[in-house]
């Protein structure tokens, strides 16, 4: 895959080039971009892969949602269905897509959960509902310039960050770095957790953030036991167990499990993986499977399965989160 990128390095300057004049029309005005007079808060990366974007709108959720009727509004990557869909006890990974059908499981009695590749025409339904949202957060949504977002944060994992990236396909960048600079807070994300104010310092130094930025850095922190339908089993009791992940990157997971000192078989599949019916028959015939909660919405309507498989859930935590909550609060 790797050799291929490289033989399509000719593309990489007409996909810059395009990207950077469809940024450069919307910077001059000359297309056009909605404001709202509400707060619509925008989560997003400018790189190809999993950054942690949602468990920063989890985190956001839980910030905000005492304050505000919030609902999240997704473009619903991989659902069988199309249009405005509003989430309810019906919805289904398939219906909604893994992320939003996420949002909705964990949160559904505190916000309203939706989809539509429009964001525009989201947003205008998510509006018209009689309980009207007075925040509303777009989940991966930075290159959906239709929409001009009152707060946009910007995701870079600390393992690859943008500013050693280039443009698809030889890179993973949607659009070229410049583009950064449309943020008002950058998160750098997946950090080790003892990571040293002078490694922070050289990151910023690296990312040249501007003067109206704000720089942040996150890391995963993981639980101490995993989540079934019927029951939670402490790490630590966990044997010998197959670990199936469907997620843009797994070594973190991974290193995290194998610290653990824990016994393991990896099946790994790609992001966002549409689980066929034979790899279904082979995960059912493992006796204990652990995944991602990602992967778990997915599987979940998978009966074969039965009461074998579990998740592992993952919260974020944000150096300097009281300043980072109260900046969110600030700008919104």
């Amino acid at each position: 895959m790797k050799f291929i990128r490289v033989l399509l390095f000719p593309i990489v300057p007409i996909y810059f080039g395009i990207t950077w004049l469809r940024n450069r029309f919307y910077d001059l005005g000359l297309f056009a971009s909605k404001s709202y007079h509400f707060p619509v808060v925008c989560i997003g990366n400018i790189s190809a892969g999993g950054t942690g974007k949602t468990p920063m709108v989890e985190y956001l959720i839980r910030l905000l949602h005492k304050d505000y009727t919030l609902a999240t509004l997704s473009r619903g990557y991989g659902r069988k269905t199309k249009g405005f869909l509003l989430a309810n006890d019906t919805s289904s990974a398939k219906t909604l897509g893994d992320e939003p059908f996420q949002f909705y499981n964990k949160f559904k009695n505190e916000i309203t959960v939706a989809v539509d590749e429009n964001r525009q025409n989201g947003i205008s339904k998510l509006r018209a509902l009689k309980k009207q949202p007075n925040l509303i957060l777009l989940d991966d949504a930075f290159q959906h310039r239709k929409v001009k977002a009152k707060l946009n944060i910007l995701l870079t994992t600390y393992s690859n960050l943008y500013c050693y990236d280039l443009v698809l396909p030889t890179g993973n960048l949607r659009e070229p770095k410049q583009g950064a600079k449309r943020a008002q807070i950058i998160v750098v994300t997946k950090c080790p957790s003892d990571l040293s104010q002078s490694q922070k310092q050289t990151i910023v130094s690296k990312l040249k953030p501007k003067n109206h930025q704000h720089f942040f850095f996150s890391s995963i922190s993981y639980a101490r036991e995993v989540v079934g339908k019927q029951k939670n089993v402490a790490l630590q009791d966990l044997k010998d167990f197959t670990l199936v992940t469907g997620i843009a990157n797994a070594k973190p997971l991974t290193a995290f499990l194998k610290k653990e000192g824990l016994s393991f078989n990896h099946l790994e599949y790609g992001d966002h993986h549409d689980f066929s019916k034979k790899e279904i028959e082979v995960i059912s015939k493992h006796k204990l499977v652990v995944t991602t909660e990602k992967d778990y919405v997915r599987l979940l309507e998978e009966q074969q399965l039965g009461d074998n498989l579990f998740y592992l859930p993952i919260t974020i935590t944000i150096d300097n989160a009281q300043v980072f909550n109260e900046l969110v609060n600030s700008k919104i």
